[in-house]
């Protein structure tokens, strides 16, 4: 273990309608934390308005840091913010601060890729008896991305396959804004689908049959469109929306069962699957990834759904995971940056 891992980090996220910060120790225990979601400022837009999130994060976030770190009552040995992907404007607000802060108090500054934070999250001290050990196979699911992948390490990610369309999050929102739920639509699609009958209605399983690891979910969302253009303009009856949506989510968590199976089945160090993501919060998601992971002998790590969505605890875990393979965090040159593959 590098001489690094030492002292406690601030971390902070503002990728994209989450404005969070977060202190943890160097081994990991949250010391404090402050999530602030946005979601009223933009649900009169029925979706994230960049500019919104922008000036929301940086009306909020000098207060939240101030606040976590009052609560944690430690000074902090390095800082650690979230730098891409996601909308230029909040990557910007909270990466500069991060590094102001960083400069004003001679720390070094690590700048936190969004994707490897949510992959390494599932590693948190207590979270599992035994946190999984490098290499395992990540499945992250959430608004914006979907991506099957083998995580051998900080920095050292083989991506075996990606959604060749819309992000599952994207699909739950776009097919719960057609039933009339509003946004953000997750959520309320999942209450929905639980008095639901998930077999009533033909939708399709996306990429059924289909060699490789990528995903599709543009087909199933149109699916339920035609359906729901079939009937009279306005809000469709209850017992048909809950089965729906309670067949659009079923279908969801089969073609992310199916493709993480295969992941499964090709991985040849692996025996760990770890899902993140805001979409892994989802109960039958979540489920169904159990139940495909028992069957090909793999243990499943999921985050509990306060870490699988955004937040700042995974980012300054991910500066520590760093620290402790030797990296000094010397990322005051890394601009924001809105797309930064894995």
């Amino acid at each position: 273990m590098s001489s690094l891992d030492n002292g406690a980090v601030l971390g902070i996220e503002t990728s994209c309608d989450e404005t969070a910060a977060a202190v943890l120790a160097g081994d990991g225990r949250v010391l404090a934390e402050r999530l602030w979601s946005q979601s009223a400022e933009h649900a009169p837009y029925a979706g994230v308005v960049p500019e919104i999130a922008a000036r929301a994060h940086l009306a909020r976030l000098p207060g939240m840091i101030e606040a976590v770190l009052a609560d944690a009552a430690v000074a902090p040995a390095a800082v650690a913010a979230t730098a891409g992907p996601g909308l230029i404007g909040g990557l910007i607000v909270g990466a500069n601060l991060g590094k102001g802060f960083a400069l004003a108090r001679g720390l070094p500054f690590y700048a936190v890729n969004h994707l490897e934070a949510h992959a390494l999250a599932a590693r948190l001290p207590g979270l599992a008896a035994e946190p999984p050990a490098f290499p395992y196979l990540t499945l992250l699911v959430s608004g914006g991305h979907c991506l099957l992948v083998e995580t051998h390490g900080p920095g050292a990610h083989a991506v075996l396959g990606r959604t060749l369309d819309d992000a599952p999050g994207e699909a739950f929102d776009k097919v719960a804004k057609m039933l009339g739920l509003g946004w953000p639509g997750g959520p309320a699609l999942e209450r929905l689908a639980a008095g639901g009958d998930p077999a009533r209605f033909p939708l399709p399983r996306p990429m059924l049959g289909r060699e490789g690891f990528d995903f599709s979910f543009s087909g199933l969302k149109t699916a339920v469109a035609t359906i729901v253009a079939g009937y009279p303009s306005g809000a469709l009856p209850e017992r048909d929306a809950a089965d729906l949506a309670a067949g659009f989510q079923a279908r969801v968590a089969w073609t992310l069962a199916d493709r993480a199976r295969r992941g499964m089945r090709a991985a040849k160090t692996c025996r760990v699957l770890v899902v993140s993501g805001g979409v892994a919060a989802n109960a039958a998601v979540r489920a169904a990834l159990r139940a495909a992971a028992k069957e090909e002998g793999f243990a499943l790590a999921v985050p509990p759904p306060d870490l699988c969505t955004d937040n700042a605890v995974m980012v300054a875990w991910a500066a520590i995971e760093r620290r402790r393979g030797g990296d000094p965090g010397a990322d005051l040159a890394v601009a924001p940056r809105p797309r930064w593959p894995l």
